[in-house]
């Protein structure tokens, strides 16, 4: 089946207009299509060739549209900073309907109800990074949204200079977010909060659906799924950026590419974002925000479930699963799978010995997955050698513990090491070479993004730490 091919439906729009706004998307100007993801396409039933679709780039520009779409913007609420915003909503994606369990949405697609002092526009550069990030988090193994294509435009779009207007099909298996349930409570809609509980429930957590405690139960599994996604993310070293609430998804997946960034030189209070001067959004800050945001979710769900049950039940399971499925993945990344009293201090330790020796977290990883007791093959990526020598020291001796050959243990290491992440660096690459018409670098940045644990020989040049000037940079939320 071709994507044009594709029949959508709608369930969002049986709710009440309080929901959303029915708005179409304005067109881009000489639009063309730059990338697309099979892979993402294919969740969609669609198994014939994106570039050879003759009305991809018409659906994907606003032109024409799928049998069955009816075009809309979401509205919601959520806590920008610790602050709330009573009504946000959808200023510049809008959303086409829904196909085999998937919401297709076009981020940049123009003004909404929700665009407030902004353009609806998306620029080239952010419109890169969203599309790539989507499709490296899910090679990764992190719970995310997905990309299908991107397209540029000539269009000019204003933000501290003119550049030109780019959009993004994502699909999701919701687009409800903490903050769409704040905005109907804020506002007192307390009937319209359990319908959209009953349409969570129904999309996302449907065996709930006749349980007499449903309610409660779905928010458990919002916090169980949350706490796992956060933990991938201080696992692989990737910091959000904007933990808004209005940005957490309700299933737990990672959504809304804004400022991100993964690790350069291992820093735990590293802030991608250049507007978080206070650091609310850390990269060692993502688990208690996480929590923090469940927590006004809590409070959100009170006319549903006494928040005193909710507020319990996030005490008591939320650290527990992050824990959990951290150490799971950090012990794994270490290569370590009997269990030692002592190693949460040698994973202590190699956190510290790490922010002294100022070497690319991914590739002291990586590094790590090949280790044969040669020292060199690690310690030549750092600057400070000593104190990671000390460490490997140490880390000899607990792998004389294991029962793992040393082939089997690189390949468990290297199932979950990979070796290529999208670094900021790489990124911005990518963006200079599109706004001058090469678009080969991001073509080869979709293929690692699908296949980062493999060796990837032909495309090795960009398993490389960033330069020292560019390391663990910062990014505005100028989109």
């Amino acid at each position: 089946m071709k994507f044009s091919q594709l029949t959508l439906t709608t369930p969002y729009l049986k709710h009440h207009a309080l929901f959303y706004d029915k708005v179409e998307p304005t067109p881009l100007e000489k639009p063309f299509l730059i990338a697309a993801s099979q892979s993402a396409a294919e969740l969609l039933g669609v198994d014939e060739n994106l570039y050879e679709d003759e009305k991809l780039l018409g659906i994907l520009n606003g032109e024409e549209f799928l049998e069955g779409s009816e075009p809309f913007a979401m509205c919601y609420a959520g806590h920008q900073f610790g602050y709330f915003v009573p009504r946000l909503g959808d200023g510049r994606a809008i959303n086409l309907g829904k196909v085999n369990g998937y919401n297709l949405q076009l981020k940049g697609s123009g003004l909404t109800l929700y665009s407030r002092q902004g353009d609806g526009r998306a620029v080239l550069r952010s419109s890169i990074r969203e599309f790539l990030m989507s499709e490296a988090m899910h090679g990764l193994g992190i719970e995310s949204s997905r990309a299908v294509a991107l397209i540029g435009s000539e269009t000019d779009v204003r933000r501290e200079r003119v550049e030109k207007g780019a959009m993004v099909l994502r699909m999701s298996p919701t687009w409800v977010r903490f903050g769409t349930f704040e905005y109907f409570n804020a506002a007192g809609e307390f009937d319209r909060l359990k319908e959209l509980a009953d349409y969570v429930i129904e999309e996302s957590f449907p065996h709930l659906r006749k349980d007499d405690d449903r309610y409660y139960k779905m928010y458990k599994e919002v916090v169980q799924n949350t706490a796992k996604t956060i933990a991938k993310w201080q696992a692989f070293g990737f910091n959000h950026g904007v933990m808004n609430t209005d940005n957490m998804s309700i299933d737990g997946r990672t959504i809304d590419y804004g400022p991100f960034s993964f690790l350069d030189d291992y820093d735990r209070y590293f802030t991608c974002n250049k507007t978080d001067t206070a650091g609310r959004y850390s990269f060692a800050s993502q688990p208690s925000v996480g929590e923090w945001n469940l927590s006004m979710l809590a409070r959100t769900l009170s006319p549903l479930v006494p928040y005193a049950r909710t507020e319990e039940l996030l005490e008591d399971v939320y650290r527990d699963v992050f824990e959990q499925e951290f150490s799971e993945l950090m012990y794994a990344k270490m290569g370590l799978q009997e269990e030692d009293e002592d190693d949460a201090k040698l994973y202590s330790w190699m956190l510290g010995a790490l922010a002294n020796a100022h070497i690319d977290y991914t590739i002291f990883f990586r590094q790590l997955s090949y280790y044969d007791g040669d020292k060199t093959s690690v310690l030549d990526y750092a600057i400070n050698k000593k104190p990671l020598k000390d460490w490997l020291d140490a880390y000899d001796e607990r792998l004389r513990k294991e029962h793992l050959s040393v082939k089997e243990r690189h390949i468990m290491m290297q199932s979950v090491n990979p070796k290529y992440v999208l670094k900021n660096f790489l990124l911005q690459e990518t963006i200079e070479k599109a706004q001058n018409g090469d678009y080969n670098m991001l073509r080869e940045l979709l293929e690692l993004a699908h296949y980062p644990f493999d060796e990837n020989l032909h495309l090795k040049h960009h398993y490389r730490a960033a330069p020292a000037e560019l390391k663990n940079s910062k990014l505005s939320c100028s989109s």
